[in-house]
């Protein structure tokens, strides 16, 4: 492709973080509103977990099946297809009657999110030139923790205003406004490479990937263990009536921890201590406003640089694979925050939210002893 046309498709970037904005958004949007959702269907706050368990479950599945069985369709078509998906269960969501209709709708979120993550998370490479590509991957994962520094507390306040179904009524209408994007700025992608499931085995053979795997696993457990009942912690613990306040800081947060990612090749294990750092000590000063908000600060810098720590991680392990490295990150991300989420959601329910939070600490500490052990070995 021209250079004159790989610096016209910037606009093409921006849409594909827009498209994992709004998914990382209607994804992780349930820890804001966990409580009044649960409420609303007369559920526990762990059998409401499910509503993040679910899509993780599904996005890990479906990331390696749907790349692979739609290997030879042009991507723009499939990541325009993907958020029209998206667009129908954010609006099912709005609507939904009972929390069965509700978990369905979690199930084509988790459908999104395999198929959009995998194809959508590694195409910076075909849209800009070389010396521009770790920029524009940046960008697109910085959708991540946007979608906490913006979306999960717009999402949280609109829920608190008008109710937790208006929230995903917004969310719909944005989506919407996403695949207007990505049809009028991404390019004709024609598939180059395909996927294929032999691919995948071939890659878990390698001993970086399969440490990668290791890696991700532990500290998207520790996160979404803990992260997904964080709401109810500050309300239970912190006693705080500044909940979308603290998840904006963290958000906030989160946003430099992802342009620090690439800042040194320890970053992964330094993310790791900073996660461990924040949910161990909050049991202890998370009962006060100010002890929370300083260990969210920690938590959000920490876990901002994770998944494009993770994902460049794969990356590096599979150079000729660009695209099947994906897939592995997509699945071992999405499958263990779900794990992570069903964890937390089965010990808060038989113990407290605090406790929750020394099991993610102990886990995240597990992480950076894994990658110091990796990186003496190397």
């Amino acid at each position: 492709m021209p250079t004159a046309t790989l610096t016209r498709n910037w606009p093409a970037v921006f849409s594909v973080m827009m498209g994992i904005f709004s998914i990382v958004t209607t994804e992780i949007l349930p820890i804001g509103l966990l409580t009044s959702i649960g409420s609303s269907f007369e559920i526990s706050e762990g059998v409401a977990g499910l509503m993040m368990t679910m899509p993780g479950i599904l996005a890990a599945v479906s990331a390696p099946v749907l790349t692979a069985a739609t290997g030879r369709l042009d991507r723009r078509t499939m990541l325009c297809a993907l958020m029209f998906v998206l667009a129908i269960a954010d609006f099912l969501a709005a609507v939904a009657p009972n929390y069965w209709v509700m978990l369905f709708s979690r199930v084509l979120v988790g459908l999104v999110i395999g198929g959009f993550w995998s194809i959508g998370s590694g195409l910076a490479a075909r849209l800009v030139q070389e010396n521009a590509v770790g920029r524009a991957t940046s960008v697109i994962f910085s959708a991540v923790p946007l979608g906490s520094v913006l979306g999960v507390p717009a999402g949280t306040f609109v829920g608190q205003v008008a109710g937790w179904r208006s929230a995903f009524v917004v969310m719909g209408l944005l989506t919407i406004a996403v695949l207007a994007a990505l049809m009028w700025w991404m390019p004709p992608l024609p598939a180059i490479q395909v996927t294929r499931l032999g691919v995948l085995r071939e890659l878990l053979r390698r001993r970086d990937i399969r440490i990668g795997l290791v890696v991700t696993a532990l500290i998207v457990t520790a996160h979404f263990a803990t992260y997904t009942y964080i709401t109810p912690f500050l309300q239970e613990v912190t006693r705080t009536d500044s909940v979308t306040l603290f998840l904006l800081v963290y958000g906030m947060a989160g946003v430099v921890g992802n342009f620090l990612s690439g800042a040194s090749r320890h970053m992964f294990a330094i993310s790791g201590f900073m996660i461990a750092l924040a949910t161990l000590v909050l049991p202890v000063a998370g009962n006060s406003e100010i002890g929370a908000l300083a260990l969210l600060i920690i938590w959000g810098l920490g876990y901002g640089a994770v998944p494009a720590c993770s994902q460049k991680w794969f990356a590096a392990a599979a150079p000729n694979a660009p695209e099947a490295a994906t897939v592995l990150f997509t699945s071992s991300f999405q499958a263990t925050l779900s794990a992570g989420a069903l964890l937390g959601g089965l010990v808060v329910d038989a113990t407290s939210t605090a406790t929750v939070m020394a099991l993610g600490g102990v886990l995240a500490l597990l992480t950076v002893a894994t990658l110091l052990l990796a990186d003496r070995r190397a």
